[in-house]
């Protein structure tokens, strides 16, 4: 290795140049454009500019392969931070013929996946806290969330304690989800993140390891805990506060898993080790691939040059080369501390934001064991683009325990110099000066807890140094000043001399004038007032920008401007002096001078909203609105209107205009693709009968007056944002889905890869979903429709997974849209669950149908229920409508049945029973005598398991004489489709109420019961309730066939199986086996809402649910 370049600034890239020298190696810096002040460019032997400023310039991995190629290096070191722990830029190297100072990009992509690093410690029997692998949604974590309790939110990509926070409350969630993800994608250019379980009370030890690719040693370990929003703050070697087992056993850990690895170069694997008690616990969190900031207390206590060690293994050096085969690792000597000194700005509440201004002095400490890496030097200018670290102060203490080494480092700070900018220097040594620190009494929320004490007064501490005279205040001109009208101007300075500016002196006021100050570090924009005005406090006297902000800056007070120090384009910071004003009386006051606001007028701003949205109104669109009236049908926007309470609704994404701007003007597309042709917003439904937290919905409709409500690009978008939506806030949902499926025409986005059907199948089981149809509904939009827990159609829908034009495209014929899934066939075959007239009884009934799921109701009557004892004919062979007798048990208008032409021995419908919300399905016995059929059985087997997924106990009727039987119906695939019954039963946590009205024959009777009789929360008969194994006539017949067979004469044969008959019903009638404990009671059929309103009274009341109770709902 003869020539090295350092892809880094700051003090690593000092630190790493010093080495470098001290091997003999050449080295090249390099900066970008507005970094050239940066002391590492005068330390390394040559410097190159980089193309570009700020980190995106450190981050080109292009230029900076470009950039070591051409200035002929062997080697690139990456420091840490920037490309580090890029794997990419790893394999560039190699593939440029570099040598990566650091591990291989394999391991780089192995630990740089926080997932793929976990399952690796799991693999090696490291302990690690439960947690999710892999990039996770917000979904997935408010599931985590809800099982485990408090969580760590973690970047799944990079380090440095960037892109993550400690979750308490399930409510702090999304708002840390989102943050967290935004500073990952900032910090490493991936937003994915991960969720792990918090311990709330942990200390965070680290342990250096070291390999060759072949073998790996432990250089020991470090207590890192000392942090602050999860970045470190103070580090300590060795971690010797640890009983000395529980570090053997971390040291064993971190090797095993660099050897899993191959490790080569230096790594550092980091745990927690739990602080509350029980200090044999401890979990492996991550793995760092790249040298720490923290490195230099190892150093300190082993007596290693890191630095020296990694550039050795780059250039094919072992283990055993070095010495540093575990058994010739030096075994740690005294203590270390570092603190790492940051340009920040503390508040009173311990919150910190960077700070910056032109260094006017940087004398770092001295003297034995005191060491100070940094790159700060006077009128060095500051910049706020990079992190805030300015120099890391170490100091080692040969002797005398931990406490010693604090106390050094209390004083070495209290011997560092730095003026032109604030620090946090008095916050280090108000934290050093603790006594936990000194006593290793410490944990992760060791700060946060102290707060208060930490962020005291900087005058409470020793300066043992001189001061600068003192100024009227701290703050300069910021940076260089620029033509402010070119916006080019920027880019133009990076190409001239780079040496900082001389620090401005702050100006002085004329004698009598009180100063108006920067409230922010930002650029003077435009400047309102001349010397010599009046101006009365609160005019506005100038602008400034600050993060592309405008800021008016005020007159504080009324008087005479006397001076202005700043010109439009100068930059200052925050305190700097812009104006000095003179106090007088002044005339008038602001708000006089200004004219009265009428509170209606429309700004032109507002107008042009305002307009945008009325065209995407009906009363715009008269010939749209004609056409749905030729057809006999209601726009979209009047069907959302009707199903919401009045002024409830609030429309998402009305603005929306399809992905078409290729092939149309926007003007065309505002005037005809209004919203997308997706409607779709939230409200309430039922808010007059409920209270309104229950009335919470969500509300979707395609519009078929827009492309044929038709799915295209920007309509997807906006259907992944509503799932997501609905799914965050458990939204019930009611989905209008009229319209052809996808659309082909759009000219951007829309590449194919659409989640809306994956984020809309997420809701099955997680809210209510609602389909509503009227007309022509094919393809995604028929898929939609499948999708929801129940479909109201119109008798006017024809409903396909493909329109005509597939049908033809795939040769299978031409057909008319009507002949396609015409209504008679799909009320039929069980797809669509509620037939209607049209779009308002559609919407009558979903709004009846939420409302089983939105809870009880204060007002109801019922029938007068001794009408129940005559609906069983005395006769026990004549049916009956077993829907009447459902009826008569309901309150009066409350049965919602589904699905009444399909599985015609099974009815389920939706009731109420004074106010309250029940499930119940029935036999028929006028089809097939009540015999469970397939058809029955998927019929309530997923009616229960609608009733299961949101909490709807179930009543069961049960008339039947067992499962459908004979060879017709075993090519239906009856075994199967009758055990789901069985299956879906008795795994229900809902309670079911049994009433045997009559026969209870059989495996049907007991899966009409949940598997058992005892399954059901009460299990009651009529007086005409019958049971048996099996038909009572069958099992004489099957019981006593020699015997019957032995009587020749016919007529007495009849005789002998009618009394044979008789004495079995005898034996099987409800009131013979109320003598046993199988059936709760036989009752008065008056009596049974008395029954079904005490179980619902005994029930505990509804957990909240933060989570599915059913991960789906079957779509059949």
């Amino acid at each position: 290795m003869k020539k090295l370049l350092i892809a880094n600034r700051g003090e690593i890239a000092v630190r790493i140049a010093r080495t470098a020298a001290e091997m003999g190696i050449a080295t090249v810096a390099v900066f970008s454009e507005d970094d050239a002040a940066s002391l590492h460019t005068r330390k390394a032997d040559e410097a190159v500019a980089l193309t570009g400023s700020g980190p995106a310039a450190y981050l080109d991995v292009a230029q900076v392969v470009g950039v070591a190629l051409a200035q002929g290096c062997d080697a690139v070191h990456p420091g840490y931070g920037f490309l580090s722990e890029n794997a990419a830029f790893a394999r560039a190297c190699a593939e440029a013929g570099l040598t990566f100072v650091g591990p291989t990009p394999e391991t780089l992509e192995l630990f740089g996946d926080k997932g793929r690093a976990r399952a690796l410690a799991q693999q090696c029997s490291v302990p690690v806290l439960a947690g999710t692998n892999g990039p996770t949604s917000l979904s997935d974590a408010q599931a985590f969330v809800a099982a485990h309790g408090p969580v760590m939110v973690k970047a799944l990509a990079g380090g440095g304690g960037r892109g993550m926070r400690p979750v308490l409350a399930a409510e702090e969630l999304e708002a840390a989800f989102e943050r967290c993800a935004s500073e990952a994608r900032a910090a490493f250019g991936n937003g994915d993140l991960y969720v792990e379980q918090f311990l709330p009370r942990a200390r965070h030890v680290e342990v250096q390891i070291v390999g060759d690719g072949a073998s790996v040693s432990h250089l020991w370990d470090r207590e890192c805990s000392l942090q602050r929003q999860r970045q470190k703050v103070v580090e300590i070697a060795p971690a010797d506060m640890l009983p000395e087992a529980l570090r053997r056993r971390l040291f064993e850990a971190a090797v095993a898993l660099g050897a899993a690895a191959a490790y080569r170069s230096l790594g550092t694997v980091e745990f927690l080790v739990d602080a509350s008690g029980d200090l044999g616990r401890f979990v492996f969190i991550e793995g760092n691939a790249r040298l720490q900031v923290e490195h230099t207390v190892t150093e300190e206590v082993t007596g290693l040059d890191l630095v020296r060690v990694q550039l050795q293994i780059a250039a094919g050096r072992t283990l055993g080369d070095l010495e540093l085969a575990q058994g010739q690792v030096p075994a740690p000597r005294g203590h270390a501390v570092q603190a790492r000194v940051n340009l920040e700005t503390m508040a009173a509440d311990g919150s910190a934001r960077p700070a910056g201004g032109v260094l006017t002095a940087f004398e770092p400490p001295s003297g034995p064991g005191v060491r100070v890496d940094g790159f700060g030097y006077a009128g060095y200018r500051t910049s706020a683009r990079f992190d805030s670290l300015l120099a890391k102060l170490v100091v080692h203490a040969g002797a005398g325990g931990l406490s010693r080494a604090v106390a050094k480092a209390y004083r070495a700070l209290s011997e560092f110099r730095i003026e032109g900018s604030p620090t946090n220097i008095a916050f280090l040594q108000n934290l050093l000066a603790h006594p936990a620190v000194a006593a290793g009494e410490v944990h992760t929320r060791f700060i946060e807890e102290h707060m208060g004490e930490l962020a005291g007064e900087p005058d409470a501490h020793p300066r043992l140094y001189f001061d600068a005279a003192a100024r009227g205040g701290p703050a300069r001109r910021a940076g260089y000043q620029v033509d402010v009208v070119d916006p080019l101007a920027v880019l133009d300075l990076g190409k001239q001399e780079a040496a900082a500016p001389e620090p401005d002196d702050e100006p002085e006021g004329p004698e009598g004038t009180r100063a108006l100050r920067a409230p922010l570090q930002g650029t003077v924009i435009n400047i309102s007032a001349a010397p010599g005005d009046s101006v009365r406090a609160g005019q506005a006297l100038m602008i400034m920008e600050a993060m592309k902000m405008e800021h008016v800056i005020v007159a504080e007070v009324s008087g005479i401007v006397r001076e202005l120090t700043v010109a439009a384009g100068d930059t200052v910071f925050e305190g700097h002096p812009l104006a000095f004003l003179e106090e007088a009386e002044v005339a008038g006051d602001v708000q006089a001078g200004e004219a009265a606001v009428d509170l209606d007028e429309i700004r032109p701003d507002l107008a042009e909203v305002l307009e945008r949205h009325r065209l995407t109104l009906d009363a715009a669109r008269p010939e749209a609105v004609a056409r749905r009236r030729k057809t006999g049908q209601r726009t979209a926007r009047e069907n959302v209107e009707d199903l919401v309470d009045p002024g409830s609704f609030v429309e998402h994404g009305a603005l929306v205009i399809a992905a078409r701007r290729r092939r149309n003007t926007v003007e065309e597309l505002v005037a005809t693709t209004q919203a997308d042709g997706l409607i779709m917003g939230l409200g309430t439904i039922n808010a007059d009968k409920v209270p309104e937290d229950r009335a919470r919905c969500a509300v979707m409709s395609y519009d078929y007056t827009v492309l044929a409500g038709t799915q295209g690009a920007h309509n997807h978008e906006k259907l992944d944002r509503m799932a997501e939506l609905a799914l965050r806030w458990r939204l019930p949902t009611v989905f209008f889905t009229e319209g052809g499926g996808g659309r082909p025409g759009d000219t951007e986005g829309g590449n194919g890869f659409v989640r809306g059907f994956e984020y809309w199948g997420k809701l099955s089981g997680a809210v209510p979903l609602v389909g509503i149809n009227s007309g022509r509904c094919f393809a995604g939009n028929a898929a939609i429709l499948g999708c929801c827990d129940v479909i109201i159609a119109t008798r006017d829908s024809a409903l396909g997974m493909g329109g005509p034009a597939m049908v033809e495209g795939g040769g299978l014929g031409v057909f008319r849209p009507e002949e396609i899934g015409p209504i008679q066939v799909m009320q039929a075959n069980g797809t669509i669950d509620v037939l209607v007239e049209d779009e308002a009884e559609a919407v009558a009934t979903a709004r009846k149908y939420l409302g089983y799921f939105q809870g009880p109701v204060a007002d109801w009557t019922c029938a007068d229920q001794r009408l129940l004892r005559r609906s069983i004919p005395e006769n026990r062979l004549r049916v009956y409508d077993i829907r009447k007798l459902i009826e008569t048990v309901a309150d009066d208008g409350s049965m919602l049945e589904l699905r009444p032409k399909f599985g015609l021995a099974m009815v389920t419908a939706f009731i109420r029973v004074e106010g309250r919300p029940m499930g119940v399905f029935a036999n028929n016995p006028m089809h097939i005598g009540g015999a469970i059929d397939s058809d029955a059985s998927d019929k309530a087997a997923r009616f229960l398991q609608l009733c299961e997924a949101f909490d709807i106990p179930v009543l069961s009727l049960s008339d039947t004489p067992g499962n459908m039987v004979g060879p017709e119906a075993e090519k239906t695939g009856l075994i199967r489709h009758c055990s789901r019954l069985f299956v879906i039963g008795a795994n229900l946590t809902v309670p079911i109420f049994s009433v045997i009205l009559r026969k209870s024959y059989g495996l049907g009777a007991i899966a009409m019961t949940g598997g058992s009789y005892q399954a059901a929360m009460f299990c009651v008969a009529w007086p005409t309730g019958e049971f048996g194994g099996m038909g009572l006539e069958g099992s004489v017949k099957l019981g006593y066939r020699n015997e019957l067979a032995a009587i020749a004469d016919p007529v007495a044969r009849k005789a002998k199986f009618d009394e044979m008959v008789e004495r079995a019903y005898a034996n099987g009638k409800a009131l013979a086996r109320a003598a046993y404990p199988a059936l709760d009671d036989v009752i008065d059929p008056a009596d049974t809402r008395k029954w079904i309103v005490a179980g619902l009274r005994s029930l505990p009341p509804i957990p909240l649910r933060t989570e599915k109770k059913l991960k789906w709902i079957d779509s059949w």
